[in-house]
Parts: structure tokens; C-alpha cells; sequence
């Protein structure tokens, strides 16, 4: 082969290279702008944060979306509904762009995953039966059977604060019993066959206010303060999305409106910070 010919093929060689370096280092946000469609990841079953009603899905999160979504005029959003195990390994797996889904934001997950400021508070209550006299403090749990969503930071919380009780001396829960659906595990205390359900204050407090007759929640906690948020993949290709939610995020706490919307579907407002936030406890 003539030099000519070799000097040819090695600059067609690395223009090539370097094309395919841009395009595989290219930003997520620009590529969803050109695609005019975003996919995203959701685990609607668990209200007030996201569930489905007259066949939509409508929620605190949902609605922090549609205002976040507005700045994207004529992106087509494609939300999936899957169970909560899906929902990280689903997002490392790139089978969404982002995830709107009420997630705790843990040591473990902030080391893995890119997350948004926290949008509401996630520390972790205890629920009982409205009629159950047996648990009147968080202790009372020994000999109980406990319930909470499978895999989540709840159930992470609740392992903690057992294993707590049994360094104290304590005999612990006698089940410790984890559920693919939040809703599974309230149906069960509701018909007694858990005596309690560990989650979320902020989504136990409208539980709680729309059937009195049937739950009460615990007024002392089991966790350290913790907050939720979206997520989003690590790295330089995914940041470009993340920032984007984070900046309308922002402009919807400046504006109030975050705080219309808690009012809206938890009854009260809550103090938040403006950057992710990992709870002391599991630093």
C-alpha cells in the first residue's frame, strides 16, 4: 500500500474514532431533546407520592413531573410502571433515562446513583392497628409481626431499629415480613394478619386522616431524618438530566409551588433541603 494510501486510512480511522467517542459520550438531556421522548421509570403503588386512579397514574411525584416535563415542550414522555425490585436495576440497566418514584436517599444509593435534591421527607413510622393496644411505642414491636416493602429503604430502616432492640436486650420482631407492594402490607394489619407496618410519615399521615377508624401511626420514630428523591444514573452522560430536574426542582421550591402541592396531597408542608442529603445514622 502506497504512504499516501496508509496516511488516508489512518485519519478516515481515527475521524472514526473520535466519532463514535462523541456520540457515545454525547449527553443524555441532548438526546432526549432529539429524540423528543424520555423514558421513565415508576413504581405507582404508593400513594399519595404516585398511584394509579380511573386508569392514570396521579400523585405528588406525577405532579412534580408534569411541572419539571413543561420545560421540555414537545418531548413525549414514556412512564413505566413497575414493582419497587425493578425500579434501581432497572434504571442501572438503562431501561429508562431517570426514575420518578419516591426514593430514599441512603448512603449505599447516593454511592451508586446520581440523585435529585430531596422532595419530601422519608423518615421512618410505625403503623398499627386503630384498635391495637398491645403497641403504644416502637419497642412494643418484640414478639410482632412487622411489615414493609421488600428491598426498600423502609424495610432497611426497620432491620436497623430490630436489630437495635435485640443489642438492648429485647426478643425483637418475631417477623420481619417484606412485601412487593406497600399496599399488600397495609391489607394485612388492616384484616390483622401483621400487627404493624413500617414507612414513611409522610405517606402514613394521609393513610392515617383518610381511615381513622382502621390505622394509627406510632408518635415516636424508628429511623434517623431521611429524604426522598429522583433518580438518575452517575456519570457525565446522565448528569446533564439530572441537573435539568434539579433546576426545575428549584423553581418550584422559589416559587411556593412545592409547597401548594404537599399541602395538596399530604396536608401540610415540609422543610427540605436543597441538596442530597444522606441521614446521619448511616453515614
Amino acid at each position: 500500500m502506497k504512504p499516501k494510501m496508509l496516511l488516508l486510512t489512518g485519519i478516515l480511522a481515527a475521524f472514526a474514532t473520535s466519532f463514535v467517542a462523541q456520540t457515545a459520550s454525547a449527553d443524555l438531556l441532548s438526546e432526549i431533546k432529539a429524540k423528543k421522548e424520555i423514558v421513565i421509570g415508576t413504581e405507582a403503588a404508593f400513594p399519595p407520592f404516585e398511584f394509579v386512579k380511573d386508569g392514570k397514574i396521579v400523585g405528588y411525584d406525577e405532579d412534580v413531573m408534569h411541572y419539571i416535563m413543561a420545560g421540555l415542550p414537545g418531548v413525549k414522555v414514556d412512564q413505566m410502571n413497575v414493582p419497587w425490585e425493578g425500579i434501581l436495576p432497572g434504571l442501572a440497566a438503562k431501561k429508562f433515562n431517570i426514575v420518578v418514584t419516591a426514593v430514599i436517599q441512603t448512603q449505599e444509593r447516593v454511592e451508586k446513583f446520581h440523585f435529585t435534591q430531596p422532595l419530601a421527607d422519608a423518615t421512618v413510622g410505625l403503623l398499627v392497628h386503630a384498635g391495637d393496644t398491645s403497641i403504644k411505642k416502637p419497642e412494643d414491636i418484640s414478639g410482632k409481626v412487622v411489615g414493609s416493602e421488600a428491598g426498600s429503604g423502609m424495610m432497611k430502616v426497620l432491620e436497623i431499629y430490630n436489630d437495635k432492640l435485640k443489642k438492648e436486650g429485647k426478643p425483637g420482631a418475631k417477623e420481619l415480613k417484606g412485601y412487593v407492594s406497600i399496599q399488600d402490607a397495609f391489607a394485612d394489619l388492616a384484616a390483622g394478619r401483621i400487627n404493624a407496618v413500617a414507612q414513611s410519615i409522610s405517606s402514613l399521615g394521609p393513610l392515617v386522616k383518610a381511615r381513622p377508624d382502621t390505622f394509627k401511626m406510632l408518635p415516636d420514630v424508628i429511623g434517623p431524618k431521611s429524604y426522598f428523591g429522583f433518580v438518575g444514573r452517575k456519570g457525565p452522560n446522565s448528569d446533564s438530566l439530572v441537573n435539568f430536574f434539579n433546576d426545575r426542582i428549584t423553581e418550584l421550591k422559589k416559587s411556593g409551588k412545592l409547597k401548594e402541592l404537599q399541602m395538596k396531597w399530604f396536608g401540610f408542608t415540609m422543610d427540605l433541603p436543597d441538596v442530597v442529603t444522606v441521614p446521619e445514622a448511616a453515614k
